[in-house]
This record gives C-alpha cells, structure tokens and sequence, in this order.
C-alpha cells in the first residue's frame, strides 16, 4: 500500500497478506490446497509455520516464506503473489535452494535432502513471449530435465509449480478450476473447498485474537520498510562516496564528514 495504511480487517480477502496465511494455519486445510494444487499426497504436516524465515548466514539475503510445511519425506513451500514479482523465476529458484540450505543445516547429507516443492499462486500472468502478451496459462510446471534427450531427468526431486489464476477458466481440472476462480474473484460459487477457505475467512474477521496479530504483523512491516529504505540510503551514499573519492575533489575525510559515513565503508585502507 503505498501510504502504509493498514487494510481494514473487515475488507480482508482470502489473498490479502496475513488472511492467506491464517487461513492456511489449519494443517488439515494446508494439506488439502496442497494435495489439490500439487497433486501430491502429504501424509502428515508438522504444523505449518507462518512466514518462515530462513537466512543461513548473517551475510546473506534471507527469505520470509508465506507458508512452510513439510512431512516425512517432502518440504513445499507455498506463496501467494496478488501483485507482479520482478524477476519471479529468480525468486523461485532461491527460494527453493533455501529450503535445501534449511534442511542441510539441520545436519541432513545430500542422500537425505527431502523432496522439494515451490508453489506459487499468482493472480495475475508471470509470465510473456512478449512485452504485454502473456502465454495464458492457468498453470506452468517446471522440472529440471536434459535439453539433448528429455527423456534423462536430473532426478534431483525438485518441483516448481506457478499457478495463473487469471486463466482460471482454462484449468481443466474442475477443482482447481473453482478454486483460482476463488482466488481471482473472491467468489466461491458452490465449490464446497472454496466455500468452506471463504467461510474461515469471514470467522477470523471476527475472531479477536486473529485482529490483534493481524494489527502487530502490520506494524513490523511497517518497521521492515523502514530498515529496508534506511538500508537502500546507506548503500545509496557509499556509492556516491566512492564517485567522489573517485573524482579526486575530496579527500577521503572530507566525504566521510559529507555524507556522514566511516571512511572504511567507500575507501581502501591504507597500504602499510
């Protein structure tokens, strides 16, 4: 929003950040759009957690994602994209190498790395053969497999499914023709899933404890648009530091008193 102003609670939908994930709290209900999204079985859910953070190093950019299950032998990681993502199949990718470096770092050997799943739901088309003229879609599977002989699959159990909802029409599948017609429209017609994620909906509308995180979830993110500007502002001023120092008009103290950043941040220490 581009005031920060908080949506009110009682025109929350399903696909509105927080609801989606309330929503999908349910390990029963999470393992059912799961099952119907990806047509896998999901045998047992440890509880879904809710915005998952995963950063291995201190150094790296770490992802916060929407939901995160896993059972005996699959971890899926599931996001809904109300608005366009640049660069989604980047995202996709690193997103998936983060549920593999999750799950390493938990003393895991490559034999032992779980199936992986990154679902996405996307209202509107990620993806154009040219600028403004979307493929149309109502899904788009992704495995790794050889470009000589597609009959070779790399085998490296990783599967990425991006859902278009905007062509939901064009899903043949009946269910989850309903169900990205919910998502797109906020209407669940007489889809007894669809109905029933509509009907959570409107109980966590009125449920207290629901508007209280609701409120806090988005006060930090007002908190993480802030560090993320101050960030941007820091980074921002080192490369106007280093053009500068580059342009010799300054010495290195000068600037640093300038733009109000240590020395050490835009310029090379001295050789001894």
């Amino acid at each position: 929003m581009g005031n920060h102003e908080q949506k009110p609670v009682e025109k929350l939908t399903f696909t509105d950040d927080g609801m989606f994930q309330a929503v999908l709290r349910d390990p029963a209900i999470c393992a059912e759009f799961v099952e119907l999204l990806l047509g896998v079985r999901v045998k047992s859910v440890d509880y879904p957690v809710l915005e998952k953070a995963i950063k291995p190093f201190y150094t790296s950019k770490g992802v916060r994602l929407d939901v995160y299950l896993k059972d005996e032998d699959k971890v899926i990681d599931v996001e809904l994209q109300a608005q366009p993502q640049e660069a989604l199949g980047k995202r996709v990718r690193y997103y998936d190498a983060m549920l593999d470096m999750d799950c390493l770092m938990k003393g895991e050997d490559y034999p032992d790395l779980k199936e992986s799943y990154v679902l996405f739901i996307c209202k509107q088309d990620p993806f154009e053969y040219e600028k403004d003229k979307p493929f149309g879609l109502p899904r788009y599977t992704f495995r790794n497999i050889c470009q000589e002989n597609n009959l070779v699959n790399l085998d490296d159990k990783s599967l990425k499914v991006i859902y278009n909802a905007s062509a939901y029409e064009k899903e043949k599948d009946e269910k989850i023709r309903a169900l990205l017609r919910f998502v797109q429209t906020n209407e669940p017609g007489t889809d007894d899933f669809a109905s029933r994620l509509s009907e959570i909906v409107e109980r966590l509308k009125e449920n207290e404890q629901f508007k209280e995180e609701y409120a806090r979830m988005n006060l930090h993110d007002r908190d993480l648009i802030r560090e993320t500007k101050r960030e941007a502002y820091a980074e921002k001023a080192i490369e106007d530091a280093k053009k500068l120092l580059a342009d010799g008009k300054y010495t290195a103290e000068e600037i640093s008193g300038l733009l109000g950043i240590p020395i050490e941040s835009f310029a090379e220490p001295p050789q001894a």
